[in-house]
């Protein structure tokens, strides 16, 4: 589906669609992500119940929430939000990743509306949601302004929306480039571009140009020692997230 606005950037969609068939391979292109999402989703979980007062505790805690996962890849954070009972929309701008997202979630027993599209033409279409979730994807758009723009428009007047992203600045630079890419080779040389990384002020005011209001933000830290990641109210350095409301 071709949109006839769109911030999809092609160089970064060929990246995406490259590594697709590895997206459930714990070991493999995607191994950062995989450890990183048991604290993603903490902090997702976290601020769904708290914004729409769910117990996570209960079944189905989710049950009756539309939740929309822009950038699903193959379906990481897609699934865990179905499994709580959620009615969860997976688009990608990266084709190939869709096949792969589908195919787990039938493996797996779930029912989840994987579409090869993006924001804006999901926007267009006047489609809406209870929470957009837009993890690891602002940085890898062509316009984040207009890219947010769009996710602002997917949610339902008092919706929650859920961005992560790269600060920028040198130890951004030294951890997710040269680390992660050159050192432990965890992802392909390339992957990220540190020039399109956000900082979490730039962020902010973003989400506010977009109709949005930001109410929250916290860093994603990496522990070598214990290798695990962990939330952070304080160090936003290189990953961070945030969350924020549109208006009643």
């Amino acid at each position: 589906m071709q949109a006839h606005h769109t911030t999809v950037d092609p160089d970064e969609i060929a990246k995406f669609e490259a590594m697709a068939a590895e997206w459930w391979d714990q070991d493999g292109k995607f191994k950062p992500l995989h450890m990183l999402n048991p604290c993603r989703l903490d902090y997702i979980t976290n601020q769904i119940a708290g914004e729409f007062d769910r117990d996570l505790t209960a079944p189905l805690p989710f049950k009756g929430l539309r939740i929309l996962d822009v950038g699903c890849g193959g379906g990481l954070l897609a699934e865990p939000m179905a499994r709580m009972g959620a009615d969860v929309v997976g688009a990608d701008a990266a084709e190939g990743n869709i096949p792969v997202a589908r195919i787990h979630a039938e493996q797996s027993g779930l029912e989840i509306d994987y579409r090869h599209t993006t924001a804006e033409d999901m926007a267009a279409a006047g489609e809406q949601f209870d929470v957009v979730l837009n993890m690891e994807v602002v940085e890898h758009v062509a316009s984040p302004i207009d890219y947010l723009t769009a996710c602002g428009q997917l949610l339902k007047p008092g919706g929650l929306h859920l961005c992560s992203t790269l600060n920028r600045n040198p130890k951004s630079y030294m951890m997710a480039i040269i680390g992660a890419e050159h050192v432990m080779r965890w992802l392909p040389r390339g992957t990220h571009d540190w020039s399109k990384f956000i900082t979490p002020d730039e962020l902010f005011d973003l989400l506010t140009r977009a109709g949005l209001v930001p109410v929250d933000r916290k860093g994603f830290v990496f522990n070598p020692i214990t290798w695990s990641w962990s939330l952070s109210d304080r160090d936003l350095s290189v990953n961070y997230v945030t969350a924020s409301l549109k208006p009643d």
